[in-house]
């Protein structure tokens, strides 16, 4: 019988509900300063995750959540690129990876 694998799981930074990794968007801060959304969930720099709902982007700009994960100051500027790429993500069907 084969051992059950742990399922990773991770804490949204926007409602702070605990949900598999798997279910979750992850918010990169690359090695050049930039903030970007890692569909993937490889790119190389400090990841925060987020459900993959408007509602906790908003949430996490609200209290400046995000920000304070990734240890960098997020411009409204790229608060509007996240927050486009989560609904253009959500909107292709990529809810579940």
């Amino acid at each position: 019988m084969a051992p059950t694998r742990k399922i990773p799981m991770r804490q949204c930074t926007g409602c702070l509900v605990v949900r598999p990794k798997r279910e979750m968007i992850r918010v990169v801060r690359t090695p050049a300063g930039d903030v970007a959304l890692d569909t993937t969930g490889k790119l190389a720099g400090r990841g925060a995750y987020m459900c993959p709902d408007v509602d906790c982007f908003a949430q996490a700009r609200r209290r400046d959540r995000l920000g304070k994960s990734l240890d960098i100051e997020v411009t409204d500027y790229t608060w509007e690129q996240l927050e486009r790429a989560c609904r253009e993500w959500q909107a292709g069907g990529q809810a579940k990876r």
